[in-house]
């Protein structure tokens, strides 16, 4: 057993060696480039350590998303533990721009600091344990720093990956070097996966197999709203156009009068992601020589075929009354916004083909009827058309809605209960 410890802790001076070379050759090429592109100026500082954290104490609970996904991905878990745990502070970080933003944005009244994950590097990694102490630290999906890790444990810092998944590269990758990752997973308490194919990868990468379980996919507790809303959409079929970008109005337009001519019944809500935006896409849509009308104008379906959601904070309960949705986001490069939104409600969704935001979304709701990922325009009126004129097909979708749910459900709980069992 001692000589296996001499060997691990070798293995880790090993790489924390050439990690600390390779970023002090790659230092001035940062530099050079954050310089050149402004985009890269976000959190360098706190990511090297450099950073002023407010007085958090000894009870300090930590989660970290990478990106957008991840963090939409916590937000439900970061509440709840907040909620759950009143004592403990909370401290959120991410790795990106963009992530920084959304926690920012969905925190920013609940997290107590919100910053950047430090680079792995044993300086930048002992600067920010330093200042943030915290007691445990969870880990969205597939963030694996070894020198973080490590140091976590050398503190008797409690490490989990929660919401862990693993693509088809990302194990091909550690797999290869399966044994020092092996020995990186010695360093966590937990590893909770979404489904059982990926905690069989975990484990086959060198996660032991008796922390490692799975959680199912925090990004199904998605709550319903209870809210009544009547737009006088009875006795019609309404579409949800929601979140669209510049570009897609016109997708969306032209699909549905094309389709309106075949399923005379059919109403359209189109809520443009931007408000800014309600202008262009009021004058798009009254070039269809269709009735318009505004939810700022208390229009309704009984006399407009289309009405523009010119609201803020409507869409999520729209959801409820449409019969599907198309999700915007997906034909540009945004990488789409959250099916689930409309999946909750049991009603099926469908995108264009950039949805990296939501790939794993995607890839649950695709093994059913849920949720379609189409890649063209035309491929997305021809499957509109399929959900209005096959009956049988579109019913079988929204059961198929209500399934994944069901099977998806509780992963926010386990979080729950794991911390409370160690804290």
């Amino acid at each position: 057993m001692y000589s296996c410890l001499i060997y691990n802790v070798n293995k880790m001076f090993i790489y924390e060696i050439l990690s600390t070379i390779l970023f002090i050759i790659l230092l001035p090429v940062y530099y050079i480039v954050r310089v050149c592109n402004k985009k890269f100026l976000y959190g360098w500082k706190e990511k090297l350590g450099f950073f002023n954290s407010p007085e958090l104490g000894d009870k300090v609970i930590m989660y970290h998303g990478v990106s957008v996904g991840e963090v939409i991905a916590l937000e439900n878990v970061i509440k709840k533990t907040k909620e759950s745990f009143p004592d403990y502070k909370l401290v959120v970080t991410t790795g990106t721009k963009t992530g920084q933003e959304i926690a920012q944005k969905k925190f920013k009244d609940v997290a107590d600091y919100i910053t950047y994950l430090p680079f792995d590097i044993s300086f930048c990694v002992k600067q920010f344990l330093n200042k943030v102490r915290p007691s445990v630290v969870l880990i969205a999906e597939t963030e694996l720093w070894p020198t973080f890790a490590y140091e976590c444990k050398r503190r008797n810092i409690l490490l989990y990956t929660i919401n862990g998944r693993m693509s088809d590269s990302t194990y091909s990758l550690y797999k290869s070097i399966r044994c020092f990752y092996k020995y990186v997973f010695q360093n966590y308490t937990g590893i909770l996966t979404q489904s059982q194919e990926d905690m069989d990868k975990f484990i086959s990468v060198g996660a032991p197999k008796e922390i490692t379980s799975v959680m199912k996919n925090l990004k199904f507790d998605v709550k319903k709203s209870d809210a009544v809303i009547d737009m006088g959409q009875s006795g019609t079929r309404l579409i949800i156009a929601g979140s669209t970008h510049k570009g897609e109005d016109e997708i969306v337009f032209d699909a549905f009068t094309s389709l309106k001519k075949e399923f005379s019944d059919i109403k359209l809500l189109i809520a443009p992601r931007h408000p800014q935006r309600v202008p262009n896409v009021l004058e798009l849509a009254k070039s269809t020589n269709l009735s318009v009308g505004t939810r700022s104008n208390n229009d309704l379906f009984t006399d407009k075929d289309i009405i523009i959601l010119d609201t803020m904070g409507e869409l999520g309960k729209m959801y409820s009354i449409c019969d599907f949705a198309f999700i915007g986001g997906s034909f540009n490069k945004t990488g789409g916004h959250n099916p689930l939104e409309a999946v909750v409600y049991g009603k099926p969704a469908i995108s264009g083909p950039s949805i990296h935001n939501f790939k794993d979304i995607y890839g649950i709701l695709g093994k059913s009827n849920a949720g379609k990922v189409v890649k063209t325009p035309e491929e997305l009126k021809s499957y509109m058309k399929l959900l209005l004129s096959d009956l049988e097909f579109y019913n079988r979708a929204c059961q198929d809605c209500e399934f994944v749910f069901e099977d998806q459900k509780g992963a926010l709980d386990v979080v729950i209960s794991t911390l409370k069992g160690v804290l």
